[in-house]
């Protein structure tokens, strides 16, 4: 009827972008098993199947599709060929620059790519998370309330790598084009770039995941503005969040720096003055992600009435007086911050890593639940090193109190004069998140099961109160 048009199953065209291609089944019949001669329905299917994608394949596709582990190692070979160059470009470009401005102009760059290398660093530990997650049973679309479209960590891998081209790539070329002189083309490219990721985020039409960028969007807004029940991702999402002050800090200046002009232009004592270290917007973007999650607790409380949720906002509180306390320095008088407000920073620096690092273990974590995250569902060589040891409960809480410590550095404002310091703790303040994610998603999955088995249970008792529990919220923030 239609000139013998033949659509494969599995066309891209059948499913939306970025999801999975759709895979039919043959539909067994009941007494449909067998057929005549004894043949088995499915094998017919399978054999025509077979027949008709030979039919409809060209003779040298096979020849000219190469292997999978071809593809890989062309791949790894671009990607150190890419970096071998950049780096080329960039160390020919710096060491061309006078040595007087050289350190200066270098700590602009960083201060403008340092957000976008931070944060390529968590979506590349957020992969290998959802890696150890599949392999290990975990149902987390379940505990997120995902969709079918949710990213897979192969996806999630591909962003990063993404990610990790083009931010470098943009760094390289500012450095260059500043070297030569180009100094308005110099400053384009950071503007360029944030830009380019802002629209990737908003951009309306179904591409470039966007089941995936609705729900990430839709989440920083319920953090935002907490309107309404908190879900296990916002909160989730909210506790990273409060990793990556860093990135809030650096962004605040970079943009504040975009808006005014000053990209490229060493003009220090300007910047300075107008987005500089002393700036008061600083110390309040490094607050926020705290108060978005003090919010959370209040609200949470508001809707179940939980004492733990007020304790937990206490948590989130005691990095207020960290954050305005270091800024104070910049406003006093170098005796009044020494005999008073340092002392005082001290003192809340130690209580916020304290609390903090109680929380984690003892609610977050729940150590009674270390039993089954690095069981993964086949042999791995991963799961025979990790599952069940005990060094690593050990190194896990002993690096969790340590790098909670080191982390205060970060929220003292007085502290980030050397940046390559305040970016290796930040790097590490995200690593430790990492290893957070962990513990905290495989609590919540014990959670879920556990509810699961006692509402089983008491469904075929008391089939009235199994109805209760199967609509109460199974996640504790």
């Amino acid at each position: 009827m239609f000139g013998g048009l033949v659509i494969p199953v599995n066309s891209p065209h059948l499913r939306k972008s970025g999801s999975r291609p759709v895979v039919s089944e043959p539909v067994q019949f009941p007494g449909a098993n067998e057929v005549e001669n004894g043949v088995d329905e499915g094998v017919l299917y399978s054999t025509e199947a077979n027949d008709l994608k030979s039919a409809t394949m060209p003779i040298n596709a096979i020849a000219i599709i190469p292997s999978p582990v071809l593809l890989w190692r062309f791949k790894v070979l671009f990607f150190l060929v890419w970096g071998f160059i950049c780096c080329k470009i960039g160390w020919d470009s710096v060491t061309r620059m006078n040595a007087n401005k050289r350190d200066l102009f270098l700590y602009e760059a960083f201060l403008y790519y340092n957000p976008l290398l931070l944060a390529t660093l968590m979506v590349w530990l957020w992969g290998i998370n959802l890696w150890f997650f599949s392999k290990g049973g975990v149902n987390y679309p379940k505990i997120f309330d995902l969709d079918q479209n949710h990213l897979t960590h192969r996806e999630v891998w591909k962003c990063a790598t993404w990610m990790t081209i083009i931010a470098p790539t943009s760094m390289t070329a500012y450095i260059f084009l500043y070297s030569q002189g180009e100094v308005s083309y110099a400053a384009s490219q950071p503007v360029l770039l944030y830009a380019a990721v802002v629209m990737v985020l908003i951009f309306p039409s179904d591409i470039f995941y966007f089941s995936s960028r609705y729900y990430f969007l839709r989440t920083l807004w319920r953090i935002v503005f907490p309107l309404q029940a908190i879900s296990f991702s916002d909160f989730f999402l909210a506790d990273i969040l409060t990793s990556m002050v860093k990135v809030f800090s650096d962004l605040e200046r970079s943009v504040c720096r975009m808006v005014h002009r000053q990209v490229a232009t060493i003009a220090w004592l300007e910047a300075d003055s107008v987005c500089g270290s002393h700036s008061v917007a600083i110390p309040l973007a490094l607050v926020l992600p705290y108060l978005f999650r003090l919010n959370q607790c209040l609200r949470q409380y508001k809707d179940t009435g939980e004492k733990t949720a007020l304790l937990n906002a206490l948590k989130y509180s005691t990095a207020v007086p960290v954050i305005f306390l270091s800024a104070l320095k910049y406003h006093v008088s170098p005796e009044r911050w020494t005999n008073l407000y340092r002392p005082l920073w001290l003192m809340s620096s130690v209580v916020n890593s304290q609390y903090s690092f109680y929380w984690d273990v003892t609610r977050d974590w729940d150590l009674s639940g270390f039993t089954r995250i690095f069981k993964f569902s086949k042999p791995h060589l991963l799961s025979h090193l990790l599952h069940g040891r005990r060094w690593v409960y050990f190194w896990v809480s002993g690096s969790n109190l340590v790098l909670r410590c080191t982390w205060t550095y970060k929220l003292s404002a007085h502290l980030r004069h050397n940046h390559l310091t305040v970016f290796t703790i930040a790097a590490l303040e995200i690593f430790r998140r990492f290893q957070w994610i962990f513990f905290r998603i495989e609590n919540e999955w014990n959670k879920i099961n556990s509810k699961s088995h006692i509402q089983l249970s008491v469904d075929d008792d008391m089939p009235n109160e199994g109805e209760k529990l199967l609509h109460s919220n199974p996640h504790s923030v």
